[in-house]
């Protein structure tokens, strides 16, 4: 059985003019940025004094909720450039069938992501708050929340001004 791998140009054209519409949208940095360097620092002041691998995974996995390529290429590679396992990474969409690969705490961190991104559908569930609580201390369980807030909010900024995957524009 062979494929036929050539691309034309007519198979490249969705992809460009999408890529193209993205960037003449609304640059937030540079419209609000008062708002964008609040955010940044709430966003600094959430990872203060977390596990950098917890943190990763946790912007890993709201980005796979939200559908965000834009943060979830450049966590991931984030999280690549911090000495992330592969199989980890490919691993977060699927945790709960893959435990194995997360600790207690990092399980407990990744269902409270969930309930928070996905709050919407069904709150955050007492027995997931309850898990979590469990593995942090208030001050962390406060880090871990306002964490999981800020990647829900970047990955909003991102996929209302159009973000495009492996532009990473903070280089």
């Amino acid at each position: 059985m062979t494929t036929n791998t050539t691309t034309t140009a007519a198979d490249t054209t969705p992809r460009i003019a999408v890529a193209d519409a993205a960037r003449s949208r609304l640059d937030f940095a540079k419209a609000a940025p008062r708002v964008f360097r609040a955010l940044v620092g709430f966003d600094a002041a959430a990872r203060a004094g977390l596990d950098p691998a917890l943190v990763e995974l946790i912007q890993i996995r709201a980005s796979h909720l939200n559908h965000c390529a834009y943060c979830l290429h450049m966590h991931t590679n984030d999280a690549r450039k911090a000495g992330e396992s592969e199989d980890r990474l490919h691993m977060v969409a699927v945790w709960r069938e893959a435990r194995h690969f997360f600790t207690p705490k990092e399980q407990a961190a990744l269902a409270l992501t969930e309930a928070v991104t996905l709050v919407a559908d069904a709150g955050v569930p007492d027995a997931v708050y309850a898990e979590a609580a469990a593995h942090f201390e208030d001050e962390e369980l406060a880090q871990v929340l306002a964490l999981i807030l800020t990647i829900n909010t970047w990955n909003r900024v991102a996929l209302s001004t159009g973000k495009v995957a492996g532009t990473d524009e903070r280089r």
